[in-house]
C-alpha cells in the first residue's frame, strides 16, 4: 500500500477520534459543574490538564474562563488541537483519498466540516450547550457507522483502525491520569457526593458510564472504574480492547508486507509491549504499584507505537 494513502487515512480517523474525545469531554464538564457547585475558582482548567495544553492556552487566553475554553477546545482556528480544527484536518486527509473511501463517508465529512465553519460562541449560546453536543456527539456516531458499513476490509481499513485505536488508548489513559491527581486536590473530598459525581463524569466522557452500571451496578469503585477503563477486553473504548484491535489490524499489514518481501525478517510488532502491559496486570496490582506512573507508560508507549508506525508505514516524500 502506498504510504501517501496509509498516512492519509492513519491521520484522518486520529483527528476524527480526537475530535470526538473532545467534543464528549466538554459536555461532560460543563454537565458536571451544572450538577455539582465548583470548589475550583477555575472549574473548566482540568479540562486543560486532561489535553496537556495549559502551556498553550495560557499563552493566548488570561483566564480558564468558560468562554475562553469553549473557544479553545470548540472553534479556535489557531488551537490544532480544537474540534474544527480536528474536523478540518480529518476532512482535508479525507479529501486526498476521495478515490479511496465511499461517498457517504466524505458527503456526511465534508458536511460536518462545512458546518463547523459558522460556528462561535453566538452558535453555543443560541442553540445551548446540550442540544449542541448532543447533536455533535450523533454526527461522530454517524461517521463512525458509514466507515464501518461503507469501507472494504483492506489495508487502508487497517491504517485507519489503528489510527483511531492509537488516539482512543492515549486519550483514555490521560483522561484517567488526570482525574486521579487534579479533579479532586483535597483529601476530605474523597468518597463524597462530590468525588462520586466526578468518577461517574469520568465514566461518561469514555461512555462507560451505562456499561459500569450493568457490570457493577450503582456504587461507583476506583478499582472498577481502572479495570473497566484500561483492562476489560470487552468494553470498546478501553485501553485494552483498543489495543487489541489495533494490533490486528497491525497484523494483516505486517503479513502483507511480509508476503511482498519472502526473504525480510520477521519483526515484532511496534504495539507487542503495550499489549502485554494491558494483558498482565489487574487494577489492583496497577494501582497499588502506581497509576500515575503506569498511565504515564501507556502515554509514552503510544508515542514509541506512532514514531515506529511513521518510520515503517507512513512517512513519504
Amino acid at each position: 500500500m502506498l504510504r501517501r494513502i496509509a498516512n492519509h487515512l492513519f491521520w484522518a480517523a486520529r483527528n476524527l477520534e480526537r475530535a470526538e474525545w473532545r467534543a464528549r469531554l466538554v459536555n461532560v464538564n460543563y454537565h458536571l459543574l451544572v450538577e455539582s457547585p465548583p470548589q475550583n475558582p477555575e472549574p473548566w482548567a482540568p479540562l486543560l490538564a486532561i489535553t496537556g495544553e495549559r502551556e498553550i492556552f495560557a499563552e493566548r487566553y488570561t483566564g480558564a474562563d468558560e468562554t475562553s475554553v469553549l473557544t479553545f477546545y470548540t472553534f479556535d482556528d489557531e488551537n490544532p488541537s480544537s474540534i474544527r480544527s480536528c474536523i478540518h484536518a480529518a476532512r482535508e486527509n479525507a479529501r486526498a483519498l476521495r478515490h479511496r473511501i465511499s461517498s457517504e463517508l466524505w458527503l456526511e465529512l465534508n458536511t460536518l466540516y462545512l458546518d463547523s465553519l459558522g460556528w462561535s460562541m453566538a452558535t453555543l449560546q443560541s442553540s445551548g450547550m446540550y442540544s449542541f453536543f448532543a447533536d455533535l456527539g450523533g454526527r461522530f456516531y454517524r461517521i463512525a457507522g458509514i466507515t464501518s458499513d461503507t469501507l472494504t476490509r483492506d489495508p487502508g481499513y487497517d491504517f485507519f483502525m489503528i489510527g483511531k485505536m492509537l488516539e482512543r488508548t492515549e486519550s483514555v489513559a490521560r483522561l484517567l491520569d488526570v482525574k486521579y491527581h487534579f479533579l479532586l486536590p483535597r483529601v476530605e473530598d474523597i468518597g463524597t457526593s462530590v468525588d462520586v459525581l466526578q468518577w461517574a463524569a469520568l465514566l461518561r466522557s469514555a461512555s462507560a458510564l451505562e456499561a459500569y452500571r450493568r457490570s457493577h451496578g450503582n456504587a461507583i469503585e476506583v478499582e472498577r472504574v481502572v479495570e473497566m477503563l484500561l483492562i476489560d477486553e470487552s468494553f470498546p473504548r478501553s485501553a485494552r480492547f483498543s489495543m487489541n484491535r489495533l494490533e490486528t489490524s497491525l497484523q494483516r499489514i505486517a503479513r502483507s508486507t511480509a508476503a511482498n518481501h519472502a526473504n525480510a525478517e520477521p519483526r515484532p510488532l511496534a504495539s507487542t509491549k503495550l499489549s502485554n502491559m494491558l494483558v498482565s496486570n489487574h487494577a489492583k496490582e496497577v494501582i497499588g504499584s502506581g497509576l500515575h506512573e503506569y498511565l504515564l507508560q501507556i502515554q509514552d508507549e503510544c508515542a514509541a507505537i506512532g514514531d515506529a508506525l511513521f518510520a515503517e508505514y507512513l512517512r513519504f516524500e
